[in-house]
């Protein structure tokens, strides 16, 4: 039996990939940066507990929208240039890889330096790792440009979503929408 083609992505896969660029982008407006004394100072306790409950909900997403990606149907992509569908597909790949890295760097860099993760509410996360304070440092530096590098490609994933609604006019950035908004031309 032959399935009809599907034209929009299901809505847990919406839900998924618009709540992971949310908390994406709200992290990174709240990671606290800097040196680890101001990172780990009274006065930035909130933003980095925030920062961290972020990180851990993203890995958590990103684990939860991979398997989801395993077991959904999604719409084939519009017939398009060789290149566009090779940049597609490294743009795709560059984000999950990111989404993972992000998160497990700060963990490792965090607790290499001898730090414990602590979310909202206080609970925290003792470091499973043996010290090497000059590794942790070096990982949470990695951790910062990768922080760096997914606000870039994600306004590039942003601005060719854009590209096809606008200019290709063919559906891409419409299968993604949330909600009924995704059937607005």
């Amino acid at each position: 039996m032959r399935r009809e083609p599907i034209t929009h992505y299901s809505a847990p896969a919406r839900i998924l990939h618009w709540l992971t660029a949310i908390l994406v982008l709200v992290a990174f407006i709240y990671a606290p940066g800097g040196s680890e004394q101001r990172i780990y100072s009274a006065a930035r306790d909130f933003d980095r507990q925030l920062h961290e409950t972020i990180g851990l909900c993203v890995l958590a997403l990103v684990v939860v929208r991979v398997l989801w990606r395993a077991l959904d149907r999604h719409p084939e992509p519009p017939p398009a240039a060789r290149w566009m569908r090779l940049a597609a597909g490294v743009m795709q790949v560059a984000l999950y890889v990111l989404l993972f890295a992000i998160p497990l760097t700060a963990i490792s860099g965090a607790w290499l330096e001898g730090h414990a993760l602590t979310l909202l509410g206080g609970a925290t996360i003792p470091p499973a790792l043996a010290e090497s304070h000059a590794l942790g440092a070096r990982i949470a530096e990695i951790h910062t440009w990768l922080g760096d590098a997914i606000i870039w490609l994600a306004g590039a994933h942003a601005a060719a979503g854009l590209f096809h609604h606008y200019v290709l006019k063919d559906g891409v950035l419409r299968s993604m929408l949330p909600g009924r908004s995704a059937d607005v031309r």
